[in-house]
């Protein structure tokens, strides 16, 4: 697309601390030069042919992905939501491993990464359900999920869910915009960029992985919250694809492709500032691509592993506990007993001898150190969950 996408202007705007820090040249800052993105709801995106000839062929993996594995497509849905938000995650320098993550998602607070990628899931999952819901992408729904993400981060819960009413920036100091990397628009002017902004996102007209790399670069460009924009952003993208039709009841995870190259696409989203939007489309067509191609391999592994659990398991009664919980363990892969007792409508004392029997199998490992209310991961699906990310990372190096 070259330079046919305009890119952003500037204006000098007047700039007073409202917290006192940083050294004299913070508090004595007078202006800032602030960053004005473009309207686009109404912008002609033009796709040269190689670029769409890419495009075309990441659609095609995601479709296959989506449509091909029907048996596994419930457990291979959870398993790509919580790959994507954990990778998203990964990008913002939160980081925590897969045991802590799977004791963030049963209420352990012992980890804050882990709670913060546990929020990013909810955030993702929120925004998909709102997005099947309506057929939309709707600005109500992006604030519930920025509220699912940010309500429990210490200082930010005030923020949680609202439109910021302050200049944020990026880069350079922490008590002012003082060589910042870049500035947003200034706070008046977020509610009407929003507005153009799901105008674009909405549109039927664009090719679906332009209109999601473009949303996206203009979501993080207006930086409509305090915190958390990266994340949410992220998960416009799916939202997007949800919303075109591209994918049914999976999320892509393109975020453990872009994480591999995390300053690329930093840089990327930078161009697109500059007004050249073909990097960052390219980037989203291979990630897609290569993420939608590896998820498939994970279904195909999925569909492999009640059977190695039956066979490590042996001989399970039909209609028993034991049975019950392997039926379950696909799409609850992090499971409590309190939980089971609860899913499966099955006495304590049934799911305890079913969740021992697991165990001493190595289906179940333990993730907590408690005697009460243990936590159980299935292991096989865990160690996927890991496995996945770091191939769709390893391919897109």
């Amino acid at each position: 697309m070259g330079d046919s996408w305009p890119a952003h202007r500037h204006a000098v705007r007047a700039w007073r601390q409202q917290q006192r820090g940083g050294t004299r040249d913070d508090r004595m800052l007078s202006k800032v030069t602030v960053a004005l993105p473009p309207q686009i709801a109404r912008q002609p995106v033009r796709i040269e042919s190689s670029l769409g000839a890419e495009m075309e062929s990441a659609v095609g993996e995601i479709v296959a992905l989506d449509r091909t594995h029907g048996d596994q497509l419930e457990a291979l849905g959870v398993l790509l939501l919580r790959t994507e938000s954990v990778a998203s995650s990964k990008i913002e320098f939160v980081d925590a491993n897969l045991d802590d993550y799977a004791r963030a998602l049963h209420g352990s607070k012992a980890n804050a990464s882990a709670s913060s990628m546990v929020a990013a899931t909810e955030a993702l999952e929120s925004l998909m359900a709102a997005t099947d819901r309506t057929r939309r992408v709707q600005l109500t729904a992006v604030l519930a999920a920025h509220k699912a993400l940010m309500r429990d981060e210490p200082g930010e819960r005030t923020h949680a869910g609202r439109l910021r009413l302050v200049q944020n920036w990026i880069g350079g100091s922490n008590h002012s915009p003082r060589d910042a990397l870049y500035v947003p628009p200034p706070p008046d002017t977020v509610a009407e960029y929003m507005k153009d902004l799901f105008a674009f996102s909405n549109r039927d007209d664009v090719a679906t992985l332009a209109q999601a790399a473009i949303a996206h670069a203009q979501f993080e460009s207006i930086h409509p919250f305090v915190d958390g924009n990266g994340r949410i952003g992220r998960a416009l993208i799916n939202a997007i694809l949800r919303r075109r039709g591209i994918t049914t009841r999976v999320v892509v995870p393109l975020a453990s492709a872009l994480v591999a190259h995390r300053d690329r696409y930093f840089d990327q989203l930078n161009a697109y500032r500059e007004g050249d939007t073909r990097p960052l489309i390219s980037e989203f067509a291979t990630a897609s691509r290569i993420a939608a191609a590896e998820s498939r391999a994970t279904a195909q592994r999925l569909a492999e592993i009640p059977g190695e659990w039956r066979a490590a398991l042996g001989r399970v009664r039909a209609g028993s506990a034991a049975a019950a919980l392997l039926g379950l363990l696909p799409t609850r892969p992090v499971i409590s007993v309190e939980d089971a007792c609860a899913v499966l409508a099955a006495p304590v004392s049934s799911v305890y001898l079913a969740i021992d029997r697991l165990h001493e199998a190595e289906i179940l490992r333990p993730l907590t150190d408690r005697r009460r209310n243990q936590v159980w991961g299935a292991s096989l699906i865990l160690d996927e969950l890991e496995d996945l990310g770091s191939r769709i990372s390893r391919a897109a190096r």
